[in-house]
């Protein structure tokens, strides 16, 4: 065949690089998919910060008309959600973190299923164990795949277990992501981080727009019973709340030091996790009450009920909590950092919610204070928080990510199979001429 120019080698170069039409054509944006998703942790037993994204995103597929199925940890999973069918794997604790299950989902019983169910295109959450299943039986499938990245793991792994493990991590993700036709990530900040990581090429990251379930989280589920739970029975005193996973990587303790400088105000924690013992043990003899996790109506009265939301994590890939209690109405006081960087950005900082510099304690009690101090203004930041977040919805985000995200990986997949297939397309020209020619699709 002959050795390729260099010229020809740019223009391949170039070509890779190159971004693929926003969508393929008129068709494809009606015509119903069929979708398997590979979702672990379970969005259905496991409360973590996608839990509502893979839910809603599965219920507005479903209305979109296309076909799911999702393969997910076997605890607790149901049998179908708004009319997907849902697989479970048998699954295993995480060694570091227990509470997290863990599936490979390569058993003959789960390939068989996907290959019956003939998906058009393969979406896993990653970083995990079942992300490698995905990617296995989307290459025996023949199947585009997409990685939606979730979890900033190379930043907990210190705060867990070996430092010395972040960068075989780093590996993991560059193979895993590398391998994957398109990589769908919650914030801006994270797509730098996989860049500068030099994970895969720029054009093949694409930022899943935030959304949130504006009608679950709102200011109308403030509640007189859910605040007395919530201080103790002392609601006449201000309130500051916490909702989300209780993990050591979440910088919980420095709320320790807040509350510390803050005497007359209460706090609650909503949510359970690994940290929750060492938590209570901190707090012991404070005035913070431990809710343990709160789920539907519950859930949304703990968001509307209290007076600002602190989030001092620095390691959110997005910040979904940071989302709902911005839609209940209420305040945000967030370390600048993370996801939640594109949540609150620059010019609307004081306006819809206030972010302080991480880990600098005077910076953040400066926030919180002028919250508490005036009612008036903290009133009328969370009704601009509010506002802000009627502009997104989940619908609005499942069809960027059906119409364009999904099309663009399809594209990419063609393209590398047309490259692999060229060789036998260039013989089959020269032994049979151009109307004999191979094709693909």
């Amino acid at each position: 065949m002959g050795m390729r120019t260099e010229d020809q080698v740019v223009k391949d170069q170039e070509e890779e690089e190159a971004a693929p039409p926003l969508l393929l054509d008129a068709e494809s944006v009606t015509k119903p998919r069929r979708i398997a998703l590979f979702v672990e942790p379970s969005p259905f037993a496991y409360v973590s910060g996608y839990k509502n994204r893979f839910q809603n995103f599965i219920k507005n597929l479903r209305e979109m008309g296309d076909e799911v199925i999702v393969v997910t940890n076997h605890e607790g999973v149901p049998e179908e959600f708004y009319g997907a069918k849902v697989i479970g794997s048998w699954s295993f604790p995480c060694p570091w973190y227990q509470k997290v299950p863990l599936s490979l989902a390569l058993s003959p019983r789960i390939i068989a299923e996907v290959a019956k169910f003939k998906p058009d295109i393969i979406h896993a959450s990653s970083p995990g164990i079942m992300v490698f299943g995905a990617l296995a039986i989307a290459k025996m499938l023949s199947v585009p795949i997409v990685m939606s990245y979730h979890t900033h793991v190379p930043i907990y792994i210190p705060r867990y277990t070996f430092s010395w493990l972040v960068k075989p991590m780093w590996m993991v993700i560059k193979f895993l992501h590398g391998a994957a036709d398109l990589t769908l990530v919650p914030s801006a900040a994270i797509s730098r981080d996989l860049q500068a990581a030099d994970v895969t090429t720029a054009n093949r990251i694409r930022l899943w727009n935030k959304g949130v379930d504006s009608e679950s989280f709102h200011p109308r589920f403030c509640n007189y019973e859910m605040r007395l739970r919530l201080s103790n029975g002392e609601p006449e005193k201000p309130l500051i709340i916490h909702v989300g996973r209780l993990g050591v990587e979440k910088s919980l303790d420095f709320l320790k030091q807040v509350m510390d400088r803050l005497p007359g105000v209460r706090i609650a924690f909503i949510g359970d996790g690994p940290y929750r013992s060492d938590l209570e043990k901190m707090f012991s003899g404070m005035p913070a009450v431990f809710t343990g996790m709160l789920q539907g109506e519950e859930l949304s009265q703990a968001y509307a009920s209290g007076d600002i939301f602190v989030m001092p994590s620095e390691s959110e890939t997005l910040g979904q909590v940071v989302l709902e209690s911005m839609s209940s109405g209420v305040p945000v006081v967030a370390a600048r950092a993370g996801g939640v960087l594109d949540i609150i950005p620059a010019e609307q900082e004081g306006k819809t919610s206030f972010m302080f510099t991480p880990g600098d304690l005077n910076d953040c009690l400066s926030k919180i204070q002028h919250l508490l101090t005036n009612q008036e203004f903290r009133e009328a930041m969370g009704k601009a928080a509010r506002e802000e977040m009627e502009k997104y919805d989940w619908r609005a985000a499942t069809r960027i990510i059906r119409n364009e995200q999904y099309n663009a990986a399809i594209w990419y997949w063609r393209k590398k199979r047309a490259q692999m297939l060229s060789p036998c397309q260039w013989l089959a020209e020269r032994m049979f001429g151009s109307q004999h020619a191979i094709t693909y699709g």
